[in-house]
């Protein structure tokens, strides 16, 4: 089978920057013809959940639908915004079992998509952050090396929990990638300790995390749900928020040596979903009791299940008749305001709140729903709604290919040297949301009650240093007619503010758009795509394209038009615009070749100190009760030189050749 390689064709990892728009262009050999895709009806359909070509029907448009509103914003700021946020607020959780997938083959081969797509957040918001874990990290052991020489196996014979999780194994170049994934774009990471077997913690992956990742490691997280863990046979009946807090303290005793100290202080609890109610762990006193152990305090939370469709057990949902549900602002509403407690809480206990993993629906989402336009516009909605009511941070859960809410997914392994990665609705979310907050982690979201509270027309402002600098404007009704059209009628000082008039002459808009809630892939932000299945090496295609809307300033207002569906991002000044407000474009640029290993030698040193010295410390005992005297591990890069090269599918090498 013919093999592609993209090769960087640059004698710096500097002149990287410079590129973000390169095209990439494919060399087929003498008499053959490019790769050919077939369809099938989704009845049929009986490939992998990622693709699935189910199209839903989309809602009709209300009959009642205000088309026209106004939105008064002041200066000098505005009770009930938030606390101020971080660009970095999107994140990724992703399965620890798919890793191999989904960042690399090892600590020499990294997923240039998965490099580029973290690039496009960067440039936007400063950084990303990733958990690593989920299920599987519960039952995952650290060992030495594997049969077969990856960085982990899955014991498929022995799982677990509705949904299947099998048990791994995985060595250390599993730390190592991710460490040489922040040496090229600012990724910092969390990562679990197993915690099925108590008091027998297996402490190696803190350990060692902390030697390999430094200061890009910022949480462990401490047991994955474990108010579930009843009902999923991995505790006794009567296991409760009290037994958790007691285990909580065995992990930091048994992380009471030198080794482990730093860990001690970077742990994630309690990381319930809804079976324990925040309120109960907190009347336990677990914060109190473990504050100089807590670097934030996390849930995890998704709207419902499709556990029946995929395994069998819990109550059946149609698609069709859940799509509604997702496609106005009560949906985002309804899943914060069992939190709003809390993260009041929180603040008065000086600690992060964040939601650790959601998504979608549990259990791999639904077809038609969780690939849909809709759950892009769902995405942004309740992420901006998390932020409003003082989350910290949002993790989207990334599976492999048998799930439908992936925000991006590989091709799978025996199509990587022709197919290309899938790009899903959940990620132009978070490119969305990236913009929205930008980089100066001081932007404050405020729910703005537009169109009297209409639940398929939410708007919020972005407020820095107490003044508007952007607005969200969304239109979750489907209508290709353009009788559902919005416009927002937005003023900034005047009327009945006591405030001057403000309003621009003009602004900047951004859209997210598509022809309809229902559409699956082709979705574009600021007219660029990362196309439909299988089409996407993480960069986005066309041309960007910005609408500046002249304002009217004799009656102070600028009208802005929302489309039937879209999300529009207004920026109120060209101050306020986000998209590099994170630092310049680093994506990867490349050009296709047949069989050709067009590669640039790069300095180690380079990369060794670009993510924070984590290069020159080497990693002592893992063992418990002696300093330095285990072997040491080698650094992340090797001292060759680091060798540039991406394959199709594709992978940067650290250190050798193919």
């Amino acid at each position: 089978m013919l093999f592609w390689e993209l090769a960087l064709s640059l004698g710096t990892l500097a002149q990287l920057a410079g590129l973000a728009k390169s095209s990439v262009t494919v060399y087929y050999l003498p008499g053959q013809s490019p790769f050919q895709t077939t369809t099938a009806s989704a009845a049929n359909y009986t490939g992998a959940a990622a693709y699935n070509p189910t199209v839903l029907n989309a809602p009709a448009p209300p009959s009642d639908l205000n088309r026209n509103f106004p939105i008064q914003l002041v200066n000098g700021g505005t009770p009930g915004a938030s606390i101020p946020q971080s660009g970095r607020f999107f994140g990724f959780s992703i399965e620890m079992s798919v890793v191999n997938q989904v960042l690399g083959k090892n600590s020499t081969f990294v997923q240039v998509p998965f490099l580029n797509l973290m690039a496009n957040l960067v440039q936007r918001s400063g950084g990303v952050q990733v958990r690593v874990g989920g299920n599987t990290q519960e039952t995952a052991t650290m060992v030495d090396s594997t049969p077969d020489g990856r960085i982990l196996e899955k014991n498929l014979t022995n799982t677990s929990n509705p949904t299947q999780t099998p048990p791994l194994i995985f060595t250390p170049e599993f730390l190592y990638l991710m460490s040489n994934i922040s040496s090229l774009v600012n990724v910092h990471w969390y990562i679990g300790v197993p915690f099925f077997d108590v008091p027998n913690f297996k402490l190696d992956i803190a350990e060692k995390g902390r030697a390999i990742l430094g200061d890009k490691l910022i949480g462990i997280q401490v047991g994955n749900e474990p108010d579930l863990y009843v009902a999923h046979g991995h505790r006794p009946d009567g296991y409760n928020e009290f037994s958790y807090g007691d285990e909580f303290g065995e992990l930091v005793n048994a992380m009471n040596n030198d080794a482990n100290a730093a860990n001690r202080n970077i742990l994630i609890g309690p990381n319930i979903a809804m079976v324990w109610t925040p309120e109960q762990v907190w009347n336990s006193g677990f914060v109190d009791r473990f504050s100089q152990n807590l670097v934030s305090l996390a849930v995890e939370r998704y709207p419902t299940d499709n556990c029946f469709a995929q395994f069998g057990q819990g109550t059946p949902r149609d698609p069709q008749e859940m799509f509604p549900t997702y496609l106005t602002h009560q949906s985002g509403q309804n899943l914060t305001s069992a939190y709003v407690n809390s993260t009041a809480y929180a603040q008065t206990k000086g600690k992060p709140f964040m939601m650790f993993e959601t998504n979608t629906a549990s259990c791999g989402g639904f077809p038609g729903i969780s690939d849909s336009f809709g759950a892009a516009l769902w995405g942004l909605d309740y992420a901006l709604t998390m932020a409003y009511s003082n989350f910290t941070g949002a993790l989207f859960h990334i599976g492999g290919q048998n799930v439908f809410y992936n925000p991006f997914t590989p091709p799978p392994t025996n199509q990587s040297e022709f197919h290309q990665w899938t790009v899903g609705p959940i990620y132009y979310s978070s490119l969305v949301m990236a913009e929205v907050l930008g980089a100066s982690n001081k932007s404050q979201v405020l729910d703005l009650g537009a169109n009297s509270g209409n639940q398929f027309t939410p708007a919020f402002a972005i407020y820095e240093d107490g003044n508007p600098v952007r607005v969200v404007l969304i239109n979750f009704v489907s209508d290709s007619s353009g009788n559902s059209d919005l416009t927002a009628a937005i003023s900034i000082g005047g009327g009945q503010t006591g405030q001057s008039n403000a309003t621009p002459a003009s602004v900047k808009v951004k859209y997210l758009r598509a022809s309809s809630v229902s559409q699956k892939g082709n979705f574009t932000w600021a007219n660029q795509t990362f196309g439909d299945h299988f089409t996407s090496d993480g960069r986005p295609m066309g041309e960007e394209q910005i609408i500046t809307v002249q304002c009217d300033q004799t009656n102070n207002v600028c009208n802005i038009p929302v489309y039937a569906p879209s999300a529009a991002l207004v920026f109120l000044s060209d101050s306020a615009q986000t998209e590099s407000a994170g630092g310049p474009s680093t994506t990867y640029s490349t050009t296709a070749r047949t069989k050709l290993h067009n590669t640039v030698t790069i300095d180690p040193a380079v990369l060794a100190t670009s993510n924070g010295h984590m290069g020159s410390s080497h990693l002592g005992s893992t063992s418990k009760g002696s300093v330095n005297a285990g072997q040491t591990v080698r650094p992340h890069l090797s001292g060759l030189g680091v060798v540039l090269s991406i394959a199709f599918g594709a992978m940067v090498l650290f250190g050798r050749r193919w």
